[in-house]
């Protein structure tokens, strides 16, 4: 006996090996099961027979390596949930105490989703980053134009927070758009 694999699962590692992510299978399963699912899954590496804290620890160790992603379901996947940057959860077919603990549930077991997640997260930051940017330099700009006579405060205030606001908006709307 053996659990099957979602539809999704193995498109989704390979989406997420196309955008240069790393994959690691952390289980309380045997080394066996372990080695045959990332096998069949295509995940960079796996740990198996992990008890909770173990999975912690793992996590800990991974996120030496960058930030890290924990998708889990489990009671016994609360704790790593917590540990790690993000803890994502898979909804129904989640325990209460993974879902409570998750930083984000997704609404059904498709895990293609998390590719395109991850996609949308970036550029949302970019956006994010791109306004700031933006916000600063104008702010700094209008400031040192009006100390040194060459706009009016009036105009300054005009142009450095209402018309800002307005830029800033409109660049993250850019994120609304249907994909």
């Amino acid at each position: 006996l053996s659990d099957t694999l979602r539809d999704t699962t193995i498109g989704a590692i390979r989406a997420l090996r196309d955008m240069g992510i790393q994959t690691v299978i952390l289980t309380g399963d045997s080394t066996e099961v372990a080695r045959e699912v990332a096998e069949v899954t295509g995940v960079d590496s796996f740990r198996a027979e992990l008890l909770p804290h173990e999975k912690v620890e793992a996590i800990n160790e991974l996120k030496k390596d960058g930030a890290v992603l924990m998708l889990g379901d489990g009671i016994n996947d609360a704790p790593a949930l917590a540990a790690a940057d993000v803890g994502m959860s898979m909804g129904a077919a989640s325990s209460d105490i993974a879902l409570e603990t998750a930083d984000v549930a997704l609404m059904d077991q498709d895990l293609a989703k998390i590719p395109g997640l991850l996609k949308r997260a970036r550029k949302t930051m970019t956006v994010i980053k791109q306004n700031v940017a933006a916000s600063l330099i104008i702010k700094a700009a209008t400031g040192v134009l009006a100390a040194l006579g060459f706009m009016t405060l009036w105009l300054s205030i005009a142009v450095g927070d209402m018309g800002l606001t307005f830029a800033v908006i409109a660049n993250a709307l850019r994120l609304a758009r249907k994909q």
